[in-house]
């Protein structure tokens, strides 16, 4: 990190993921191009879970190479007279892998928890009825690092 007095802790990063809206994924595609797309997700036991169709370009591009990075940019503020900006933000590099069973039902009861709280009833119904409709992608981290200027 070039700016190693803006490095946060890695609790202050993993604070910033648990509390962020969403964040974009970024993959190689087919033709060595970059490719980022913003997704929702879920953060527990240090395993970044989101959901998907089950086809797509982002399924295939993680099939075929599934080194992805993750980043979650929580709060910020543009300081218009100091031509700059506060902010914080979070990056987690890491193996992006499908998962099945039991782990996939966790992973999307997650979801459910962390944007729709009060329909966890319908939540549990939605994911009985898409169960086997939906891909859930976990990404297991090789490192979590966050900058900040507050």
């Amino acid at each position: 990190m070039r700016r190693s007095d803006r490095q946060i802790t890695d609790n202050e990063a993993i604070d910033i993921i648990n509390n962020g809206e969403y964040g974009i994924l970024s993959l190689v595609a087919s033709d060595n191009n970059g490719y980022g797309i913003p997704l929702s997700y879920a953060f527990s036991n240090n395993t970044l879970y989101f959901h998907c169709a089950g086809e797509g370009s982002k399924l295939d591009y993680i099939r075929r190479n599934n080194k992805v990075s993750f980043c979650v940019v929580g709060k910020t503020e543009v300081l218009p007279a100091k031509f700059s900006t506060k902010y914080e933000s979070a990056i987690i590099t890491g193996l992006a892998i499908e998962i099945q069973g039991e782990e996939k039902r966790e992973a999307l009861t997650l979801l459910i928890k962390k944007y729709s709280p009060d329909f966890m009833n319908e939540g549990i119904e939605y994911i009985n009825r898409a169960f086997d409709k939906t891909t859930v992608v976990k990404i297991i981290p090789e490192s979590i690092t966050g900058k900040a200027r507050r």
